[in-house]
């Protein structure tokens, strides 16, 4: 069991910023997390789909209207270090960071499965290895880059990266999938080991076998049928997770302080 000293108070005033928040992991983390903070609270939702978008915000308000909540339609994939600041500078209204929140914290969410359909011998388009690692691994580092930058001054800083089994275990046919999940573990552990002194709190979390869109995705299109198999078995069976399942364990791990700073924890250690 780690330290106590992670616990996270979430009962404060937040600066709070979720990636891939219009659907699934993503909304559920934003919509249970944004339950806990107090008036005055700024809740940032990034992702490409506004409807599933102004979806998510409707449900925070319903949950906790004392908060305000901003949304942004932005293609990780393409988005520019400029505009990403311009999109933190905005939701500020133009004061300062430490003058408003006790904590800011940052889910990293957003992420795609890549092309399941090939074997890695397979995929020689260095093109598309870009695409890949442009959405989840070399923006999603930029994007905090951009947050920590801003949000320095702020007395708690918690950063989340959600990852994935995926990183540590290879999975036929998610190529892709997996060296992405492993490269952006990886830059998250340096970070908490270089921030440490700065307060900086990182958390790696692993969510484990969700019901979503993106594993219904992997049953329906990738190349290897042992892993359509594998999740057809969890959906036959009925033991794939929820997103409320999910989103509940990774709460009580935060705020119980059930991890060291930049570890991999996944939904079944605890």
């Amino acid at each position: 069991m780690a330290s106590m000293t992670t616990a996270v108070n979430l009962e404060q005033v937040t600066y709070f910023l979720v990636t891939g928040a219009s659907r699934g992991i993503g909304a559920k983390l934003a919509i249970e997390t944004a339950r806990k903070f107090k008036a005055g609270s700024v809740v940032v939702l990034l992702a490409r789909s506004a409807s599933g978008l102004e979806s998510t915000r409707s449900a925070i308000l319903e949950g906790n209207p004392h908060v305000t909540v901003v949304t942004s339609s932005v293609d990780l994939a393409t988005a520019s270090k400029q505009l990403l600041n311009e999109i933190l500078d905005k939701s500020l209204l133009g004061r300062a960071p430490h003058e408003q929140f006790g904590l800011a914290y940052v889910i990293h969410n957003v992420g795609t499965i890549g092309n399941v359909e090939r074997k890695a011998v397979e995929l020689g388009d260095r093109s598309e290895w870009e695409e890949y690692f442009a959405t989840n691994v070399f923006n999603v580092a930029v994007l905090n880059s951009c947050f920590l930058g801003k949000f320095g001054t702020v007395p708690q800083k918690l950063v989340v990266n959600i990852t994935s089994k995926a990183c540590i275990a290879p999975f036929a046919s998610m190529t892709f999938y997996c060296a992405g999940k492993a490269a952006r573990e990886m830059y998250f552990r340096v970070l908490a080991e270089e921030e440490a002194a700065a307060g900086v709190k990182v958390l790696n979390y692993s969510p484990g076998p969700v019901d979503t869109e993106m594993t219904v995705d992997i049953q329906t299109r990738s190349g290897a049928p042992g892993i359509r198999e594998y999740f057809k078995n969890l959906r036959d069976t009925t033991t794939i997770l929820t997103t409320e399942q999910t989103t509940a364990k990774f709460l009580h791990i935060l705020e119980n302080g059930l991890f060291k700073s930049g570890e991999h924890v996944d939904y079944y250690d605890h």
